[in-house]
């Protein structure tokens, strides 16, 4: 899973991402201090795993990993250039979600690009900079489109989508809003749109407001509202507690969450939100050489989870072993629980639940 993560200058974006990854990114108060774009990856958490491996007494652990990009602050006029914003957002087509940073606290010493803080006004300044960029996309495949349907009319039906979603986007509607059909979901898909992608807002507060998850401030209500509208997720999160956090051991970190009063850290909870958002589970496999988590989208049947460890397994699929970790756990092993009966043989019409652990069994 790719990541973007992107917002005004100044607003905790680099804070947030080498919190999440480590990776030592610039942070610097004062714009278009990231002009290359930033890369990092992160283990999502999966205490399931651990778990497992004691069980299996595995040799190692592979958790499954998001990859962030942390580009430049955008500002008003990116999407023509300024601030070099078309080369930044270049660097984010190819994610599969947005996280969009929003500054939801005051500071006198942290400067505001246009002098005061909003967050509506700033979430509407980013959005029609990723609509203006789109906008431009689908004005120049149309220009080559139309030349190229003269002589195929199996264009036809990208080129009405192409004008259909032109007319929204001038009516500065983002694409993920536009209702679209089966054959225009698979078309879209070619346009790497930027407002196509789902959105994470990360409302980014001080501490006292994380604490409580931001019930007090107006501008996370605010925040929360626009995003349900458009069927995006909020998180709210103080990028300066997770910069903090970073910086601990696993030990430390449980500590300080627990005097702050967190029941989980903000990278936990913007896996969680960047999992729902986009409808993905993790199933799981475990043996003497390691326990690893796989990340597939809800509703995936058998044969194609199977093919995530490698494509022979999905070509000579023959069945899945599957039981659920509780079920897993609670038998104590394996072997206890293929006794107790509790390992299902499932075809190729199975669909592989959230936490199932599962040996696929194939010929090729």
């Amino acid at each position: 899973m790719k990541l973007g993560i992107v917002g005004l200058p100044n607003v905790g974006k680099s804070t947030l991402f080498n919190a999440l990854t480590h990776a030592g990114a610039e942070v610097a108060n004062y714009p278009f201090a990231t002009i290359e774009p930033n890369v990092g990856v992160v283990n999502v958490p999966d205490e399931r795993l651990k778990v497992l491996a004691k069980l299996s007494n595995s040799g190692k652990i592979v958790y499954t990993n998001i990859e962030f990009y942390d580009i430049a602050g955008l500002v008003k006029g990116a999407s023509k250039g300024e601030g070099l914003g078309n080369q930044f957002l270049s660097n984010i087509r190819e994610v599969d979600a947005i996280v969009h940073v929003v500054r939801c606290f005051k500071d006198e010493n942290i400067i505001h690009v246009d002098g005061s803080i909003d967050p509506i006004r700033d979430i509407e300044n980013i959005n029609l900079e990723l609509i203006f960029s789109d906008l431009e996309q689908i004005e120049k495949r149309l220009g080559r489109i139309t030349k190229q349907i003269k002589g195929d009319k199996s264009l036809k039906a990208e080129m009405d989508l192409l004008i259909k979603l032109k007319e929204s986007l001038e009516k500065e509607i983002p694409a993920r809003t536009v209702a679209l059909n089966d054959e225009e979901e698979k078309i879209i898909k070619n346009f790497a749109l930027l407002s196509s992608k789902p959105v994470i807002f990360v409302a980014n507060v001080n501490e006292d407001d994380a604490k409580n998850d931001g019930a007090s401030n107006e501008m996370v209500q605010k925040v929360k509202e626009y995003a349900k509208k458009l069927g995006d997720e909020t998180c709210v999160i103080s990028c300066e507690i997770e910069a903090e956090i970073a910086e601990l051991s696993e030990e430390e970190k449980e500590e300080f969450l627990k005097e702050l009063g967190f029941s989980e850290s903000g990278l936990d909870k913007l896996i969680k939100s960047s999992y729902k958002l986009l409808g993905l589970i993790s199933f799981l496999t475990t043996g003497e050489m390691e326990s690893r988590a796989w990340t597939i989208k809800k509703g995936t049947k058998a044969p194609e989870a199977a093919g995530k460890i490698h494509s022979d397994m999905e070509r000579g699929f023959i069945k899945a072993d599957t039981i659920s970790y509780e079920d897993l756990v609670s038998a104590g092993s394996t072997a206890a629980a293929r006794d107790k009966g509790l390992i299902r043989s499932e075809g190729k019409e199975y669909v592989i639940k959230d936490g199932d652990v599962v040996v696929f069994k194939f010929n090729v």
